[in-house]
């Protein structure tokens, strides 16, 4: 799947739309930053509640692809702003995280 699919597979809102359409490798969630940092790969989605100009900086070190905001959380716009310049997706949905890593999951061809 690519980055492009993901709105339309998964429902989501897109609240920044001009970034790298890549070959998704997976998903990665979690709302401890440091985590993020440590643990998730290279073209994955971070599944967060996280909505703040600091994810984007950990997304573009890590080299996500894309960021789900969950709970409808507002996403500020010098967040949305970062994204952009960093080329990284950012979408929205008002599910949990639980539910949408399981959609990602089953997208991406899990079991």
């Amino acid at each position: 799947m690519r980055t492009s699919e993901l709105q339309g597979a998964l429902g989501l809102e897109a609240l920044q739309g001009e970034y790298a359409d890549r070959e998704l490798s997976g998903g990665y969630t979690s709302d401890l930053l440091s985590d993020v940092m440590g643990n998730a790969k290279a073209d994955q989605v971070l599944v967060t509640i996280q909505a703040h100009k600091n994810t984007v900086a950990v997304a573009s070190l890590v080299g996500l692809a894309a960021i789900v905001v969950c709970n409808a959380r507002p996403a500020p716009e010098d967040m949305l702003e970062a994204a952009k310049a960093e080329g990284i997706a950012v979408f929205r949905t008002g599910s949990t995280q639980f539910e949408v890593s399981g959609r990602l999951f089953r997208a991406l061809g899990g079991a």
